[in-house]
């Protein structure tokens, strides 16, 4: 994972990575005094930007830039948005953060999240107020923040090795394998649910599948920061390499002779999943061990990708 040195206050590089800074002296010049800290949130309170830092009355220094004079800005980036997103990010000692942005709406929420995350010893920079306007200019129309962002590094690239020898330890272990499944929203939602059930990480196809942007990190509702994403060229070879490694490829296909209920439970699992419709390729599919399907009952004879995900995941971690 990348440990740069983050930027505070004027931009000028940290001579220590945010995790190992001084926390005393970084919660006192950026919040004040710990008294501070646990005052109830009146109207009075303010909490620090990079304007002002304080309580009581609102400095003149502090006001709320206008969009006009920071929406064009090419220093207003904004990579990840939105409540959970933003909080998983700022948790994570492996993210470099520049800049956290509010608008005067979020902005006693944004100031709580920085000192949760300070309290673990983290270093951040101080909050930047925004007005609705910047914030939708520095990000794609219709976009929902929250009027919550930051503009931070992507997380380190991971490679299928890494997986591999971090599960080589593990008694049971479950890696999911996207097959040309396009849309951020699908696969920021499979994110999720990998992460909730405990996967090791999640295998894509490094030409059809979206990056790991905004988009993705809010519909994974923070989980990205939790689980693995790893791009491979090949699939196909990619399976080979997971079964030389000990796992047991289960391919979701509409073909399958048994449920994924009725499926044999292995210690190790790559469960591969297609994309509605066009499903799983045919190379790709030839190379799992075996096909199982999701048996439905309704007026619906399929699932969405990142739905399917959900319920195989509870089948093969569970029982």
């Amino acid at each position: 994972m990348k440990s740069k040195n983050s930027f505070g206050k004027g931009g000028k590089p940290s001579s220590n990575p945010r995790h190992q800074g001084d926390r005393t002296r970084n919660k006192a010049s950026e919040f004040g005094s710990r008294a501070d800290l646990g005052r109830d949130k009146s109207p009075s309170r303010r909490p620090p930007t990079r304007q002002g830092v304080g309580n009581g009355t609102k400095p003149e220094g502090f006001k709320k830039k206008r969009g006009s004079d920071v929406g064009h800005s090419p220093r207003v980036r904004i990579g990840l948005y939105g409540s959970h997103a933003v909080l998983a990010a700022l948790l994570n000692p492996t993210r470099t953060i520049h800049h956290i942005y509010a608008t005067e709406q979020s902005e006693f929420e944004v100031v709580d999240m920085v000192e949760a995350a300070m309290a673990t010893g983290l270093k951040l920079p101080a909050v930047t107020l925004l007005d609705k306007d910047a914030f939708d200019r520095a990000l794609p129309k219709g976009t929902v923040h929250q009027g919550i962002g930051i503009d931070c590094d992507p997380l380190a690239d991971v490679y299928l090795p890494d997986i591999i020898n971090r599960a080589a330890q593990k008694d049971k272990s479950v890696v999911v394998m996207l097959d040309q499944v396009t849309d951020p929203h699908n696969l920021g939602a499979v994110i999720r649910s990998a992460c909730a059930f405990g996967a090791d990480a999640i295998i894509v196809q490094s030409r059809y599948a979206p990056p790991l942007n905004g988009l993705v990190a809010k519909v994974a509702s923070g989980a990205m920061e939790h689980i693995s994403v790893v791009y491979e060229t090949n699939l196909a070879r990619t399976i080979e390499a997971m079964q030389e490694s000990g796992y047991f490829a289960l391919a979701l296909d509409e073909r399958g002779e048994k449920t994924i209920g009725q499926a044999q439970k292995y210690n190790k699992t790559l469960l591969v999943l297609g994309a509605e419709g066009p499903g799983l390729r045919p190379l790709v599919r030839d190379k799992c061990d075996v096909l199982v399907q999701l048996p439905t009952f309704g007026a619906l004879s399929s699932l969405n990708v990142s739905n399917a995900a959900a319920v195989s995941l509870y089948a093969v971690t569970t029982g």
